[in-house]
């Protein structure tokens, strides 16, 4: 962390820098759609049940489908956004969103909406890529936790605000209500594509297609002095495999470079040392955020408080903007913590509440579902212990798995391999989403939460292992991840 002159080594000025604050919050409002597109189903579902007359299965399908196609949408990002350049796949993302709402919205049957759903899963992969790789290219070592955390608190707002919209236009007719729900997210859709106009590139990415001079400027523009600007500027060359003292502003670079070719061969067939523990530790993170069971609590929230008695839907709805409201809280203060305490130290105070919590709702569950009558304590135990394992996860497992595996890839993979990481994080989101219903109905919901308790126990120690990356420069990150292995062959060395 910086000091209290606002200096770090070298004399060097780490303090926050507006203008890139700027441009990483201006980014992250694709981030809050994603979230909002998330939350808003969860009670738009009671509606669209009712008045379109869909079975249970429907209803998973409806809401697993957006992260089915977020799959191809992430893989698809990652490519395009080291073609295109990380800004103007943002933009692109946001158009997919903005036909996405007007289908949803517009809603006549369930194949329409489906549609709709479909087309913003595709943005939602195109979200997850671009805006944490954009946060983390643009940003400083000394501030890149909290400005590389924006996305996830950004997300967290939205699902908020999808929650709160719920409960306000739910005062609607029925065949109103739940399609003005769903179409909220155009507008901020349309404005994003304006502002993503006037902002910068990264100029990570710009060094990578060789336009050294215009990453100077970006650089000198969300750098604190002229010295970090050009200090940064030669770690970034030297990544990117450009000769730091090149002094020219058009650097020739293989297309390979320029376009991201041979990324995924090199992740997955002739991986060094360093690089395959990169690529275990981004999969692992992004597995266990999800299986952990919070996306199946979050949307489908309203049936876990049915099951302690609460049959009212404004009710319902008004229970689920607590657990907006103590995402987004809680995964605020963490952005301040990210660069104080650190990743690794956040995710295991994480994991750890997120079981002790989900044991306590695992044990209320199965006593409220074995009583014929619905005691009140249980209810309120219920809807309190959820905020509470809603906001562990918001203190760790949540933001902190999209710093660290958005900073952790060289240059060169980043934007790909931070894409095979999301792709695994939606997969695993749609087995959750999608089998949440059936796993619950077989085993009860108490019993289904004792599962998620004992995988997330396994996420601790998966924790436990990973190195730290608080405070250091993207282009070391081989370099920690390489120490680690070292260390690692010599313990096997001397056991033997």
């Amino acid at each position: 962390m910086p000091s209290e002159n606002g200096t770090g080594e070298n004399g060097v000025s780490t303090g926050l820098n507006k203008y890139a604050c700027v441009c990483v919050m201006t980014a992250t409002i694709i981030s809050a759609i994603f979230g909002y597109v998330t939350g808003v189903m969860a009670g738009a579902l009671l509606f669209i049940k009712e008045d379109l007359g869909i079975s249970d299965v429907q209803v998973q399908l409806l809401a697993g489908i957006l992260n089915v196609f977020a799959l191809p949408g992430c893989m698809a990002a990652g490519r395009t956004s080291d073609y295109l350049g990380r800004r103007y796949t943002i933009i692109l993302a946001s158009i997919i969103f903005l036909l996405g709402s007007i289908l949803m919205g517009y809603g006549p049957s369930f194949q329409i909406l489906m549609i709709g759903r479909c087309t913003a899963g595709f943005g939602v992969g195109f979200a997850l890529i671009t805006a944490p790789v954009y946060s983390a290219e643009i940003s400083s070592p000394s501030y890149r936790g909290f400005l590389t955390s924006l996305p996830d608190v950004s997300l967290n707002l939205g699902l908020m605000l999808g929650y709160v919209s719920n409960y306000f236009f739910e005062r609607l007719s029925l065949q109103l209500g739940w399609r003005m729900m769903l179409a909220v997210p155009a507008i901020p859709s349309l404005v994003l594509i304006i502002l993503m106009l006037r902002l910068v590139e990264s100029p990570r990415w710009l060094v990578m297609q060789g336009r050294v001079g215009e990453a100077r400027r970006v650089l000198l523009l969300v750098s604190n002095s002229k010295e970090e600007a050009e200090q940064r500027l030669k770690e970034i060359k030297a990544a990117a495999g450009i000769d730091e003292n090149c002094t020219q502003d058009i650097v020739h670079v293989s297309k390979k470079t320029s376009s991201g070719g041979g990324a995924l061969k090199e992740l997955f067939c002739k991986p060094t040392p360093p690089v395959r523990r990169i690529l275990i530790a981004a999969i692992g993170v992004h597995v266990f955020q999800q299986i952990c069971g919070i996306e199946g609590i979050l949307l489908y929230s309203p049936r876990v408080f049915e099951r302690t008695g609460i049959t009212d839907k404004s009710k319902l709805l008004l229970a689920t903007v607590g657990m907006g409201i103590s995402a987004s809280v809680l995964t605020f203060i963490t952005a301040f913590l990210l660069d104080r305490v650190g990743r690794r130290i956040l995710l295991l105070i994480s994991s750890g509440g997120v079981v002790v919590t989900l044991i306590g709702l695992g044990t209320c569950l199965t006593i409220v579902e074995h009583s014929e009558e619905k005691p009140l304590w249980a209810i309120s135990f219920t809807i309190i212990v959820t905020y509470i394992f809603v906001a562990f996860v918001a203190i760790g497992i949540g933001p902190v798995t999209w710093v660290y595996s958005s900073e952790i890839f060289p240059l060169r993979l980043r934007a790909q391999g931070l894409a095979v990481g999301v792709a695994v994080n939606r997969i695993a989101n749609v087995a959750v989403v999608t089998s949440f219903i059936s796993i619950y109905e077989k085993m009860t919901m108490g019993g289904s939460f004792f599962v998620y308790t004992g995988i997330t126990a396994m996420a601790w120690w998966f924790y436990y292992s990973l190195p730290e990356t608080k405070g250091r420069s993207l282009e070391d990150m081989e370099t920690i991840f390489g120490k680690t292995s070292k260390s690692e062959i010599q313990m096997k060395t001397e056991c033997n």
